[in-house]
Protein backbone atom coordinates (compact mmCIF):
# COMPACT_ATOMS: atom_id res chain seq x y z
CA UNK A 1 0.00 0.00 0.00
CA UNK A 2 1.42 3.38 -1.09
CA UNK A 3 2.11 5.68 1.76
CA UNK A 4 0.53 9.16 1.73
CA UNK A 5 2.53 12.51 2.54
CA UNK A 6 1.88 16.03 3.63
CA UNK A 7 4.52 18.67 2.35
CA UNK A 8 4.45 21.19 4.90
CA UNK A 9 2.12 23.76 2.99
CA UNK A 10 -0.24 21.18 3.15
CA UNK A 11 0.34 20.57 6.70
CA UNK A 12 -0.26 24.12 7.84
CA UNK A 13 -3.00 23.97 5.50
CA UNK A 14 -4.71 21.09 7.25
CA UNK A 15 -4.18 22.56 11.20
CA UNK A 16 -5.52 25.69 9.64
CA UNK A 17 -8.69 24.25 8.80
CA UNK A 18 -8.68 21.98 11.62
CA UNK A 19 -8.95 25.07 14.11
CA UNK A 20 -11.64 27.13 11.69
CA UNK A 21 -13.90 24.05 11.81
CA UNK A 22 -13.17 23.92 16.06
CA UNK A 23 -14.52 27.65 15.50
CA UNK A 24 -17.10 26.72 14.13
CA UNK A 25 -18.29 24.14 15.99
CA UNK A 26 -17.53 25.89 19.73
CA UNK A 27 -18.68 29.00 19.38
CA UNK A 28 -22.37 30.67 17.74
CA UNK A 29 -21.47 34.00 15.94
CA UNK A 30 -17.78 33.93 14.73
CA UNK A 31 -16.65 36.25 11.97
CA UNK A 32 -13.53 36.99 9.88
CA UNK A 33 -11.58 39.95 10.69
CA UNK A 34 -11.08 40.89 6.75
CA UNK A 35 -8.63 43.77 6.75
CA UNK A 36 -7.98 43.26 3.15
CA UNK A 37 -4.12 42.13 3.55
CA UNK A 38 -2.33 39.24 2.45
CA UNK A 39 -2.92 37.23 6.13
CA UNK A 40 -6.68 37.74 5.98
CA UNK A 41 -7.28 37.00 2.55
CA UNK A 42 -5.48 33.75 3.02
CA UNK A 43 -7.59 33.41 6.31
CA UNK A 44 -10.78 33.56 4.28
CA UNK A 45 -9.60 31.45 1.51
CA UNK A 46 -8.50 28.33 4.24
CA UNK A 47 -11.95 29.19 5.33
CA UNK A 48 -13.68 28.36 1.85
CA UNK A 49 -11.72 25.14 1.61
CA UNK A 50 -12.89 24.61 5.29
CA UNK A 51 -17.13 24.57 4.13
CA UNK A 52 -16.32 23.79 0.87
CA UNK A 53 -18.72 23.00 -1.07
CA UNK A 54 -20.81 25.53 1.38
CA UNK A 55 -20.60 28.97 1.65
CA UNK A 56 -18.17 30.37 4.67
CA UNK A 57 -20.80 29.92 6.95
CA UNK A 58 -20.36 33.13 8.91
CA UNK A 59 -19.57 36.98 7.79
CA UNK A 60 -16.56 38.94 7.18
CA UNK A 61 -15.89 41.72 9.28
CA UNK A 62 -13.78 45.10 8.57
CA UNK A 63 -12.85 48.28 10.89
CA UNK A 64 -12.85 50.63 8.53
CA UNK A 65 -10.85 53.23 9.54
CA UNK A 66 -11.21 55.96 6.63
CA UNK A 67 -7.34 56.41 5.97
CA UNK A 68 -7.44 52.77 3.96
CA UNK A 69 -5.84 52.73 0.92
CA UNK A 70 -8.17 52.88 -2.04
CA UNK A 71 -7.20 49.44 -3.48
CA UNK A 72 -7.74 48.05 -0.35
CA UNK A 73 -11.32 48.73 -0.04
CA UNK A 74 -11.95 47.92 -3.62
CA UNK A 75 -9.88 44.69 -3.17
CA UNK A 76 -12.61 44.00 -0.37
CA UNK A 77 -15.51 44.90 -2.22
CA UNK A 78 -14.85 42.37 -4.91
CA UNK A 79 -14.01 39.72 -2.85
CA UNK A 80 -17.35 39.77 -0.55
CA UNK A 81 -19.11 39.99 -3.80
CA UNK A 82 -17.00 36.61 -5.10
CA UNK A 83 -17.70 35.32 -2.02
CA UNK A 84 -21.61 36.23 -1.35
CA UNK A 85 -21.05 36.81 2.63
CA UNK A 86 -22.46 39.32 4.66
CA UNK A 87 -19.71 42.14 5.27
CA UNK A 88 -19.69 43.96 9.04
CA UNK A 89 -18.16 47.40 8.68
CA UNK A 90 -17.72 48.97 11.58
CA UNK A 91 -16.23 52.76 11.30
CA UNK A 92 -13.90 54.46 13.03
CA UNK A 93 -15.23 58.21 11.77
CA UNK A 94 -18.67 57.34 13.46
CA UNK A 95 -16.98 56.18 16.79
CA UNK A 96 -15.18 59.89 16.06
CA UNK A 97 -18.80 61.54 15.33
CA UNK A 98 -19.93 59.94 18.16
CA UNK A 99 -17.29 61.15 20.88
CA UNK A 100 -16.21 57.63 21.46
CA UNK A 101 -12.81 58.72 20.97
CA UNK A 102 -10.57 61.72 19.79
CA UNK A 103 -8.71 61.98 16.41
CA UNK A 104 -4.91 62.59 17.03
CA UNK A 105 -3.75 65.54 15.65
CA UNK A 106 -0.13 66.42 14.32
CA UNK A 107 2.32 65.07 12.48
CA UNK A 108 2.60 61.62 13.05
CA UNK A 109 -1.59 61.07 13.93
CA UNK A 110 -2.91 58.10 13.16
CA UNK A 111 -6.26 56.24 13.32
CA UNK A 112 -4.76 52.86 14.24
CA UNK A 113 -5.29 52.66 18.10
CA UNK A 114 -8.95 54.34 17.78
CA UNK A 115 -9.72 50.92 15.76
CA UNK A 116 -10.09 49.46 19.28
CA UNK A 117 -12.84 51.39 20.74
CA UNK A 118 -14.82 50.26 17.13
CA UNK A 119 -13.76 47.01 17.03
CA UNK A 120 -14.81 46.52 20.73
CA UNK A 121 -17.96 47.97 19.75
CA UNK A 122 -19.00 46.46 16.63
CA UNK A 123 -18.33 42.79 18.64
CA UNK A 124 -20.92 43.86 21.25
CA UNK A 125 -23.22 45.30 18.96
CA UNK A 126 -23.23 42.00 16.77
CA UNK A 127 -23.18 39.36 20.07
CA UNK A 128 -19.77 38.08 18.58
CA UNK A 129 -18.06 35.26 20.51
CA UNK A 130 -14.88 35.14 18.29
CA UNK A 131 -13.12 37.06 16.15
CA UNK A 132 -10.77 35.23 13.27
CA UNK A 133 -7.71 36.84 12.65
CA UNK A 134 -4.64 36.72 10.58
CA UNK A 135 -2.09 36.96 13.25
CA UNK A 136 1.09 35.27 13.01
CA UNK A 137 3.79 34.54 15.92
CA UNK A 138 6.32 35.42 13.51
CA UNK A 139 5.19 39.03 12.97
CA UNK A 140 5.74 40.89 16.18
CA UNK A 141 6.97 39.79 19.93
CA UNK A 142 3.25 40.23 21.29
CA UNK A 143 1.89 38.21 18.65
CA UNK A 144 4.39 35.50 19.33
CA UNK A 145 3.07 34.85 22.62
CA UNK A 146 -0.59 33.96 21.41
CA UNK A 147 -2.46 31.28 21.50
CA UNK A 148 -4.26 29.88 18.65
CA UNK A 149 -7.68 30.21 21.02
CA UNK A 150 -7.10 33.89 22.57
CA UNK A 151 -9.01 34.63 25.37
CA UNK A 152 -10.63 38.72 25.98
CA UNK A 153 -12.48 39.34 29.22
CA UNK A 154 -15.61 40.99 29.25
CA UNK A 155 -13.76 44.72 28.75
CA UNK A 156 -12.75 43.11 25.59
CA UNK A 157 -8.69 42.73 26.96
CA UNK A 158 -5.92 40.44 26.60
CA UNK A 159 -4.19 39.30 29.61
CA UNK A 160 -0.54 37.32 28.14
CA UNK A 161 -0.15 36.12 31.80
CA UNK A 162 -3.62 34.53 31.92
CA UNK A 163 -3.91 32.36 29.06
CA UNK A 164 -5.71 28.94 28.89
CA UNK A 165 -3.15 25.48 27.79
CA UNK A 166 -3.21 24.27 24.67
CA UNK A 167 -2.41 20.54 24.92
CA UNK A 168 -2.20 18.47 21.46
CA UNK A 169 -5.36 19.55 19.45
CA UNK A 170 -7.90 20.54 22.43
CA UNK A 171 -9.22 23.93 22.44
CA UNK A 172 -11.20 25.66 25.29
CA UNK A 173 -13.29 28.09 24.13
CA UNK A 174 -15.61 28.07 26.86
CA UNK A 175 -16.15 31.85 28.76
CA UNK A 176 -18.79 33.83 30.38
CA UNK A 177 -21.51 36.00 28.94
CA UNK A 178 -19.86 39.24 27.57
CA UNK A 179 -16.46 37.58 27.19
CA UNK A 180 -15.30 36.20 23.48
CA UNK A 181 -12.33 35.05 21.63
CA UNK A 182 -9.98 35.53 19.27
CA UNK A 183 -8.85 32.58 17.09
CA UNK A 184 -5.86 32.68 14.53
CA UNK A 185 -6.32 29.62 12.43
CA UNK A 186 -2.26 30.65 10.72
CA UNK A 187 -0.19 31.24 13.77
CA UNK A 188 2.38 28.68 12.77
CA UNK A 189 2.91 30.35 9.35
CA UNK A 190 5.85 32.44 8.61
CA UNK A 191 5.83 35.17 6.13
CA UNK A 192 7.79 32.91 3.72
CA UNK A 193 4.99 30.09 3.97
CA UNK A 194 2.39 32.52 3.02
CA UNK A 195 3.77 33.82 0.15
CA UNK A 196 4.60 30.61 -1.22
CA UNK A 197 1.16 29.31 -0.23
CA UNK A 198 -0.46 32.58 -2.40
CA UNK A 199 2.06 31.33 -5.74
CA UNK A 200 0.77 27.62 -4.60
CA UNK A 201 -2.84 28.56 -4.51
CA UNK A 202 -2.75 31.65 -6.90
CA UNK A 203 -4.54 33.43 -4.40
CA UNK A 204 -5.41 36.96 -5.94
CA UNK A 205 -4.01 39.79 -3.61
CA UNK A 206 -4.22 43.77 -3.57
CA UNK A 207 -1.67 45.41 -6.23
CA UNK A 208 0.32 47.15 -3.87
CA UNK A 209 1.69 44.38 -2.48
CA UNK A 210 3.89 44.26 -5.86
CA UNK A 211 6.19 46.87 -7.19
CA UNK A 212 4.08 50.07 -8.40
CA UNK A 213 5.39 53.43 -9.06
CA UNK A 214 4.05 56.01 -6.03
CA UNK A 215 3.90 59.11 -4.30
CA UNK A 216 5.98 59.08 -1.27
CA UNK A 217 8.07 61.19 1.48
CA UNK A 218 11.07 59.68 3.54
CA UNK A 219 9.91 59.96 6.85
CA UNK A 220 10.91 57.38 10.22
CA UNK A 221 13.27 55.34 7.74
CA UNK A 222 10.74 54.42 5.48
CA UNK A 223 8.87 55.71 2.36
CA UNK A 224 5.44 56.93 3.84
CA UNK A 225 2.56 57.39 0.96
CA UNK A 226 1.47 60.73 0.04
CA UNK A 227 -1.79 61.27 0.56
CA UNK A 228 -4.06 63.90 1.83
CA UNK A 229 -4.14 62.57 5.23
CA UNK A 230 -0.40 63.41 5.61
CA UNK A 231 0.74 66.62 7.45
CA UNK A 232 3.90 67.44 5.67
CA UNK A 233 6.65 69.14 7.18
CA UNK A 234 8.93 71.89 5.76
CA UNK A 235 12.09 69.94 5.30
CA UNK A 236 10.12 66.94 3.70
CA UNK A 237 9.98 66.48 -0.41
CA UNK A 238 7.37 64.23 -1.87
CA UNK A 239 9.07 62.25 -4.58
CA UNK A 240 7.89 59.07 -6.75
CA UNK A 241 9.70 56.06 -6.19
CA UNK A 242 9.14 52.16 -7.51
CA UNK A 243 7.98 50.88 -4.22
CA UNK A 244 6.06 47.49 -2.60
CA UNK A 245 4.32 46.94 0.49
CA UNK A 246 5.18 43.85 2.68
CA UNK A 247 2.20 45.02 4.73
CA UNK A 248 -1.10 46.79 4.71
CA UNK A 249 -2.69 49.05 7.12
CA UNK A 250 -3.63 52.61 7.29
CA UNK A 251 -2.14 54.64 4.20
CA UNK A 252 -0.57 57.01 7.10
CA UNK A 253 1.55 54.65 8.95
CA UNK A 254 2.31 51.90 6.10
CA UNK A 255 6.12 52.20 4.57
CA UNK A 256 7.05 50.84 1.66
CA UNK A 257 9.92 49.15 0.57
CA UNK A 258 12.41 50.15 -3.13
CA UNK A 259 11.45 46.88 -5.05
CA UNK A 260 11.43 45.92 -8.66
CA UNK A 261 9.11 42.80 -7.45
CA UNK A 262 6.52 42.58 -9.89
CA UNK A 263 5.40 39.17 -9.70
CA UNK A 264 4.96 36.25 -7.20
CA UNK A 265 8.16 34.46 -7.57
CA UNK A 266 10.26 38.07 -7.59
CA UNK A 267 7.95 38.81 -4.03
CA UNK A 268 9.09 35.03 -2.59
CA UNK A 269 12.54 36.05 -4.07
CA UNK A 270 12.52 39.32 -2.51
CA UNK A 271 11.29 38.34 0.96
CA UNK A 272 13.89 35.21 0.88
CA UNK A 273 16.69 37.82 1.20
CA UNK A 274 15.15 40.27 3.74
CA UNK A 275 16.61 40.98 6.95
CA UNK A 276 14.67 43.38 8.58
CA UNK A 277 10.98 42.37 9.92
CA UNK A 278 8.02 42.41 8.23
CA UNK A 279 6.50 45.17 10.26
CA UNK A 280 9.78 47.11 10.54
CA UNK A 281 8.16 49.80 8.32
CA UNK A 282 4.89 50.28 10.21
CA UNK A 283 5.18 53.87 12.23
CA UNK A 284 2.72 52.50 14.73
CA UNK A 285 4.59 49.76 15.94
CA UNK A 286 7.53 52.30 16.67
CA UNK A 287 5.60 54.37 18.91
CA UNK A 288 7.62 52.30 22.07
CA UNK A 289 9.06 49.10 22.60
CA UNK A 290 5.99 47.28 23.95
CA UNK A 291 3.66 49.32 21.52
CA UNK A 292 1.87 46.05 19.69
CA UNK A 293 1.52 44.78 23.27
CA UNK A 294 -0.05 47.85 24.82
CA UNK A 295 -2.78 47.71 22.02
CA UNK A 296 -3.02 44.82 22.14
CA UNK A 297 -3.95 44.36 25.82
CA UNK A 298 -6.25 46.99 25.41
CA UNK A 299 -8.86 44.69 22.87
CA UNK A 300 -6.47 45.46 19.69
CA UNK A 301 -6.44 42.52 16.92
Amino acid sequence: MSKYYLNYLDELESEAIFILREVWAQFENPVIMFSGGKDSILVTHLAKKAFYPAKIPFPLMHVDTGHNFPETIDFRDSVIADLGVKLIVGSVQESIDDGRVAEEKGKNATRNALQITTLLDAIEANKIDCAIGGGRRDEEKARAKERFFSHRDDFGQWDPKNQRPELWNLFNGKHFEGEHFRAFPISNWTEMDVWNYIKRENIAIPSLYFAHEREVVWRQDTWIPNSEFLVLEDHEEVVTKRIRFRTLGDITITGGDESEADTLEKIATEVAGMRNTERGNRSDDKRSESAMEDRKRQGYF
